[in-house]
């Protein structure tokens, strides 16, 4: 079971990645906080562009890294962590993105993000 788990994850995290990378990169620049471009020396698209590489890689090392997928499912949980200040300002700044197009849907996406920390973690471990 967690090894199905984990393989859907890892299928997810790429696709989503390839998403970040081409079909889908002004819908994920809604997503990215405004102080972050404000504090770091880059623009939406490039946090888009390396978020979306991160993805790719822990989801490919999660397959291909079978000996580290503990550390792999610790670095992806602390990964869906990182991002979710960006959910945060999505339904702070009522951006719609992805069919999120109501303050409802904003919401309820929130609560999916510890779900993801968990499946990564849970689904990592022996």
């Amino acid at each position: 079971m967690k090894t199905i788990a984990r393989w859907l994850l890892a299928g997810g995290m790429v696709f989503a990645g390839l998403s970040h990378l081409f079909w889908a990169r002004k819908e994920f620049q809604s997503q990215v906080p405004d102080i972050v471009t404000e504090v770091v020396p880059i623009d939406k698209d490039g946090v888009v562009v390396a978020s979306g590489a991160v993805e790719i890689m822990l989801g490919a090392a999660l397959v291909v890294l079978p000996r580290e997928r503990r550390r792999i499912g610790a670095l992806l949980a602390a990964f869906f962590v990182a991002v979710f200040p960006g959910n945060i300002a999505q339904a702070v700044d009522k951006r719609s993105a992805f069919t999120l197009d109501s303050d409802r849907a904003r919401i309820i996406r929130l609560f999916f993000q510890p779900l993801l920390v968990a499946w990564a973690l849970w689904s990592t471990r022996d």
